[in-house]
């Protein structure tokens, strides 16, 4: 018997994911594995099609963005029959992560990898400004140090932050509100005129990189490129900074609002299945393997974020800097009490996420002004939540 598994990702992850499949098959050899990966555009584009097409992969990786999108269309599988039924285990998970794969009392995704939103810097130019990122620190002191960085070293001091959608959620989280509602945005047009006039005003005064030299740069990031000083991402992305760069780069905590909450949650990679999957227990088990099988743990260390399972994530013992930093700033961020739950993503954040990189990446180039972008943002959102 046979199943189909699909994920997006990097070659590198491609072969640790085949690693941990060998391992699986050998445990059920009555199972084989076809296998099929993508980059993260390609795979939804893909996904899509099998999906309407009602021929989706019998289990595949996801993301909290697309999960009410898909059990609106009744793609996804419930996985709580297959838990109560001790195929798949619930238990010894990290506090708080299952929680991101459940919507509506379903359980339609099992997390494999945690992160959290992060600063990462480039330590040599920060230090070069004499600046230096603190916990509680606040949007002005980041601010001011933007401009102590680009005064003293010339270089922008952040490579965008105001086009990256999950960074807002954090600020208006801060502040109160949300990106997503249930059923919709948690903000209104003034909100968002503010952060983006703040940003394009940040871009013309040199503190923030040209969005212009940041698609020049693509697909290596300016901060690695040496045309930025900071860039807003998930934590367990920090490991591509140190491959493609040649400086010393580190994990700085999100600015506040108040000088203690950061608005940060974990959001994570998880495995789900299609309910068209005439194999559901096989699905099931292959999914309680992935995330709690010790030596799968080792192979994939934190290549999907933070291992979600205790087994796991005690399995996996960091030896390069990078991954012990990652480690360590997630351990800090749980310690400091900032960790709240996600907020929901309505059917259509997917389209909305793409929209609001793309116009922000527009605003900063100069080729729409700020009124005409905000207004076409909520235009399309509009259209993506009736889709």
């Amino acid at each position: 018997m046979t199943i189909r598994y699909s994920w997006w990702g990097a070659e590198e992850r491609a072969k640790r994911i085949n690693r941990t499949i060998a391992l699986f098959e050998k445990k059920y050899p009555k199972i084989k594995v076809k296998t099929d990966f993508q980059t993260y555009q390609s795979f939804w584009e893909k996904f899509q099609t099998q999906a309407s097409g009602g021929n989706p992969p019998d289990v595949f990786q996801n993301a909290v963005t697309f999960l009410r999108k898909y059990d609106k269309r009744g793609v996804l599988l419930d996985l709580k029959p297959q838990i109560q039924a001790g195929n798949l285990r619930l238990d010894d998970f990290r506090a708080g992560v299952t929680e991101v794969g459940e919507v509506d009392g379903k359980q339609l995704g099992v997390p494999v990898g945690s992160n959290t939103m992060a600063l990462v810097i480039d330590k040599k130019v920060w230090q070069k400004a004499g600046v230096e990122p603190h916990s509680g620190w606040t949007w002005d002191d980041f601010f001011k140090a933007l401009k102590t960085i680009h005064d003293k070293t010339k270089v922008p001091g952040d490579t965008g932050y105001f086009s990256i959608m999950y960074l807002y959620d954090l600020y208006l989280r801060q502040n109160g509100k949300a990106f997503f509602t249930k059923d919709g945005l948690g903000f209104d047009k003034a909100d968002l005129t503010e952060w983006w006039q703040d940003g394009y005003n940040r871009v013309k005064a040199g503190l923030v990189t040209d969005p212009k030299v940041v698609a020049q740069d693509y697909p290596k990031s300016s901060l690695s490129a040496g045309h930025g000083a900071s860039e807003f991402t998930w934590d367990n992305f920090t490991v591509r900074y140190q491959a493609e760069g040649d400086s010393t780069y580190g994990l700085a905590p999100i600015p506040t609002t108040d000088g203690k909450h950061t608005g940060q949650y974990l959001a994570s990679l998880m495995l789900s299945a299609s309910s068209r999957t005439p194999h559901p227990k096989e699905v099931a088990q292959f999914i309680d393997f992935m995330v709690h099988d010790p030596e799968a743990g080792r192979i994939m260390g934190y290549d999907r974020g933070i291992l979600t399972t205790t087994g796991q994530y005690d399995a996996f013992k960091p030896t390069d800097e990078v991954n012990k930093e990652i480690a360590q700033y997630e351990a800090d961020t749980a310690k400091a009490s900032v960790l709240g739950t996600i907020t929901p993503h309505p059917s259509g954040a997917d389209t909305v996420e793409a929209a609001f990189l793309r116009i922000g990446g527009d605003l900063g180039q100069g080729k729409t002004k700020v009124a005409d972008a905000v207004k076409q943002f909520f235009t399309e959102s509009e259209a993506a939540f009736q889709a």
